[in-house]
């Protein structure tokens, strides 16, 4: 059986002006390589993504006030809430690698795939 050399192209996303969500789907589609026609599930085939001006991209709606992210130690009392709000004023781009990880695959590919998601 031949073997297929794998090319990785370098994709540069500008988030000026783009809304959070909609700029994660169009990185996560990118880095698992289903805009490639030789896709395979089993296969990390993805291309590099470089994200810039993330701190200008947009969020919708009411989310900075409302949306909060959850974070529990395991121990009693240890659940923890951060509003969006603080997050974003702090580091936007832990923002978008949060959403970007939860729509990538659980499993062994993805620490592959977000390694190769570069937010300056």
């Amino acid at each position: 059986m031949p073997t297929r050399t794998l090319h990785r192209d370098r994709h540069e996303l500008d988030a000026e002006g783009q809304s959070v969500g909609r700029l994660a789907t169009r990185i996560a589609t990118l880095l698992r390589g289903k805009h490639k026609p030789s896709f395979r599930v089993h296969l990390d085939e993805g291309d590099m993504v470089v994200v810039k001006n993330i701190s200008k991209a947009s969020i919708k709606g009411s989310k900075l006030a409302t949306k909060v992210y959850y974070h529990y130690s395991g121990y009693l009392g240890g659940m923890k809430e951060r509003k969006l709000n603080e997050i974003w004023s702090k580091d936007p781009a832990w923002v978008l690698k949060h959403a970007v990880m939860g729509m990538l695959p659980e499993n062994r590919l993805r620490i592959g795939m977000m390694k190769r998601l570069i937010i300056e």
